[in-house]
């Protein structure tokens, strides 16, 4: 099998409306589409015939592909996974700044739960970049990057 490209990332919330709030107003990402419903494609997909899913799905920007998925299972709700990063099965997702403690400063002073300040990145791919993680309303881990500076 040979992959092609990355299609998407997709997180369960639990609340969409606040969901899309979130990505779209504080973290600035598009919305490009919202659907739903249930459709019997989705039961097959997901495992869950019947399956009422609501889902937004966003770009960071028109010039790439990446989109994020978020799904709200109307029906077939569950309680939340705990979301330490050193769970097994527990993910992030990661956005590229150019400023780092810019960021930083606005998702604190807006009431984003920060996991910690932007750190010096020391080693590998990413050395002389900055990074820090932070939360959003469903207490997904979500990572900003400075990328280091052009050599």
């Amino acid at each position: 099998m040979q992959m092609i490209s990355v299609h998407h990332t997709g997180f369960t919330v639990s609340d969409l409306e606040r969901s899309i709030a979130f990505y779209r107003d504080m973290l600035g990402l598009k919305l490009v589409r919202r659907q739903g419903g249930t459709h019997e494609y989705l039961g097959k997909v997901t495992g869950f015939p019947g399956v009422d899913l609501q889902l937004a799905m966003f770009q960071v920007s028109e010039d790439q592909n990446h989109i994020l998925e978020l799904l709200h299972y109307v029906s077939h709700p569950a309680d939340p996974t705990p979301r330490e990063t050193n769970r097994p099965g527990n993910g992030h997702l990661a956005f590229v700044v150019d400023d780092a403690w810019s960021a930083y400063r606005e998702l604190r002073d807006a009431g984003v739960e920060m996991v910690n300040e932007p750190a010096e990145v020391t080693l590998g791919i990413n050395a002389g970049g900055k990074a820090f993680y932070f939360r959003d309303p469903d207490g997904f881990t979500l990572e900003v990057i400075q990328r280091r500076p052009a050599d």
